[in-house]
């Protein structure tokens, strides 16, 4: 891997890989938890206007054609702490990527009627989501799981706040937050003279007066919490979880390790005795996230109203189970954990979005060491984060059918 920062403060990371395709990323280090509460939702919004036309290329028809006509991928989201877009092109069209990426960074018109349309667009995927449990499970749990961190906040803001963005309010939060040094372009593939061309397409922007979001002491959790919502549904949803550690703290590591334990594929701890023994739940899973200023661990499963109580008792005992642990199921999940992550990073993509991911952290050299940090987790690790963190303090939402 080769970083470098041009003079108006862009940092490229590159890495080279004998393949086919080139990846490129653009991430601005900047998301829905930098936002205040009256532009909630206006980073997702942006992500969606820079596909909306520029000077050269007048509307999204025409940006999604120059793109798609060479086979091509592309697309963008947008998250708490980073916002990126992304092509995925074979290594020949490598200038094409860039050009039409730096077009749409450099040059969005922002029109008008393209913002009330694109309004219009994201109210219906508020409606989605909150219509789709499996999605809203997640609004849901995050909402009632932090108390004073803004990634309670859903990334997609609300109606009200999408509803009274001004097109000057958009233009001065883009101007202010989309800046060159405020920015990383990340390519995977095998392509060479990255930095001149990067240079070449972003190297006229102009570095802006950093933004730094202001950091959140989050509440320890001190008791049990549970919510209910019922809705018309066939099935009952549910998440059990905790507030965890950020990215850089060692106990991540062992987290992911617990995660493989209790979560991989069909043959975790959870899916074998939910789903597998019992019958109880459909689909049954752990998410285990950790980012620059916070984590969450949590067990989700779909199931019958009447099976809930019984699986909840059961994730529970799963996670007493962790706190005698043998070293064979240890090495069983790192083993996992490597060859998934090595066939993650066969994708050029990937690739990109995990430098990225940890240059947003604080150093896309860390993706070299996760690996390394993964082996260095002991079966007395696990057992001491079991105890520590996945403990009877945890919050619990149910959409229950009614």
């Amino acid at each position: 891997m080769i970083k470098q920062k041009l003079e108006n403060g862009i940092t490229v990371i590159f890495e080279k890989k004998p393949s086919k395709s080139v990846a490129v990323e653009i991430t601005f280090m900047v998301g829905s938890n930098y936002e205040s509460a009256n532009v909630r939702g206006i980073s997702h919004f942006l992500e969606h206007m820079l596909f909306e036309g520029t000077k050269k290329r007048k509307n999204s028809r025409i940006i999604a054609n120059e793109i798609e006509k060479y086979g091509a991928e592309f697309n963008a989201y947008t998250c708490g702490d980073r916002t990126s877009f992304f092509i995925k092109i074979i290594n020949k069209h490598f200038d094409i990527a860039l050009e039409i990426l730096s077009d749409m960074i450099m040059n969005s018109v922002f029109d008008e009627k393209m913002i009330e349309k694109e309004k219009s667009v994201i109210f219906k995927e508020i409606n989605m989501v909150n219509d789709d449990a499996k999605q809203y499970q997640w609004i849901l749990f995050q909402k009632n799981l932090f108390e004073r961190h803004p990634a309670k906040n859903p990334t997609y803001g609300t109606k009200e706040t999408i509803k009274g963005l001004s097109k000057k309010t958009i233009i001065d939060y883009y101007f202010r937050h989309y800046a060159p040094n405020n920015m990383v372009v990340s390519v995977a593939g095998n392509v060479s003279n990255v930095q001149e061309k990067v240079k070449k397409y972003f190297g006229s922007m102009r570095p802006k007066k950093p933004f730094r979001r202001k950091v959140i002491n989050e509440p320890l959790q001190l008791r049990l919490k549970k919510f209910v919502e019922k809705r018309k549904t066939f099935n009952s949803y549910i998440v059990l979880g905790y507030k965890s550690v950020p990215r850089l703290h060692k106990d991540s590591y062992t987290l992911d390790v617990i995660t493989a334990i209790l979560g991989k594929g069909q043959s975790g701890w959870i899916f074998d005795e939910v789903r597998n023994k019992l019958g109880l739940a459909y689909q049954v899973g752990v998410q285990n996230e950790h980012e620059k200023d916070y984590g969450f661990f949590a067990v989700f499963a779909n199931l019958d109203k009447k099976n809930i109580d019984k699986s909840k008792k059961i994730i529970l005992q799963q996670f007493k189970r962790l706190e005698n642990i043998n070293n064979n199921d240890i090495e069983d999940a790192k083993n996992y954990i490597e060859g998934s992550h090595a066939l993650n990073m066969e994708d050029t993509f990937q690739v990109t979005d995990n430098l990225a991911f940890w240059e947003t952290i604080k150093n896309a050299a860390l993706a070299n060491d996760y690996i390394k940090n993964i082996k260095k987790v002991k079966a007395d690790d696990v057992k001491k984060a079991a105890k520590k963190y996945l403990n009877n303090k945890y919050t619990l939402i149910v959409i229950e059918q009614g």
